[in-house]
């Protein structure tokens, strides 16, 4: 079992910037992918960034060149900076782990962090 803990989130005015934490708890060996999600009211879940236990990443196009993903491994935490910051970033942001233990893939989510993007 994986506990997923996110912070960071906030009110921020457009163009500000925020940094999301996701610290994981538990048995945290085999995970094989991290990932930041967001949704907004109204709005389907969607992937804003993932990054592999190799540290290969991927981005969202609405996002590109303005987030950034970075895993500390030694602090078992997955970060997401924010910069540009625009009211159409305002979601509920959620972290999510995948692991592998033998052929079986588990899932884990956080509670999610509230990012409002308002003047």
């Amino acid at each position: 079992q994986v506990e997923l803990v996110e912070s960071g989130g906030g009110l921020v005015q457009p163009g500000g910037s925020l940094r999301l934490s996701c610290e994981a708890y538990g048995n945290i060996v085999s995970i094989k992918y991290m990932a930041w999600h967001r949704q907004a009211p109204g709005k389907e879940r969607e992937l804003v960034a993932g990054i592999t236990s190799a540290g290969s990443t991927d981005y969202a196009d609405s996002v590109n060149g303005r987030f950034t993903i970075s895993r500390d491994n030694d602090k078992n935490t997955l970060y997401l900076q924010m910069n540009s910051l625009k009211p159409e970033d305002t979601a509920v942001y959620y972290c999510e782990a995948e692991q592998l233990i033998g052929d079986v893939e588990f899932d884990f989510w956080g509670q999610g962090t509230q990012v409002t993007v308002s003047s």
